[in-house]
């Protein structure tokens, strides 16, 4: 005899902004005033790795100026252990297209979880364009000085 539990269908709950953390709000309510959908972040890498193009959004994302960025390698705003660079480099130039997730590093440290699709452009130039996936506010020393569990 089957000990299967019966199917239940998904109880889908009413949201409740108590439940929310304040600056998840916080942003949402900005996003919410000026923008009717979320904005495209593209960004343009020579076979340098380079920045040769970077949309307003992405500048704004990761907190620097265009003028930083044209010519800044994107190994710099890359977080730390997010991926073998070369050799997704060398993935993509070889296979064309590549999308996954990659975490940057905004310019005040906090970390933004991106998922990306790119692609080599017939200029040998790669375009990739990119979407958030969640944005991580917490500085990993300020818990290790309070000795306080990393979560």
């Amino acid at each position: 005899m089957s000990h299967k539990k019966p199917y239940v269908p998904p109880r889908l709950t009413e949201y409740d902004p108590k439940n929310v953390p304040e600056w998840l709000n916080l942003m949402q309510q900005d996003w919410l005033k000026g923008a009717k959908v979320p904005p495209t972040y593209t960004v343009v890498v020579d076979h340098d790795r380079k920045y040769v193009h970077v949309s307003k959004s992405f500048c704004e994302l990761v907190g620097y100026e265009v003028r930083d960025l044209i010519g800044m390698p994107y190994d710099d705003l890359t977080a730390p252990n997010t991926t073998d660079i070369p050799t997704t480099h060398n993935l993509l130039s070889r296979f064309g297209y590549l999308h996954g997730l990659w975490m940057f590093v905004h310019r005040t440290g906090y970390r933004i979880l991106v998922r990306y699709e790119a692609w080599l452009r017939p200029d040998t130039n790669i375009q990739a364009n990119i979407e958030v996936v969640q944005i991580i506010r917490y500085h990993l020393t300020a818990h290790l000085e309070r000795r306080q569990p990393f979560l």
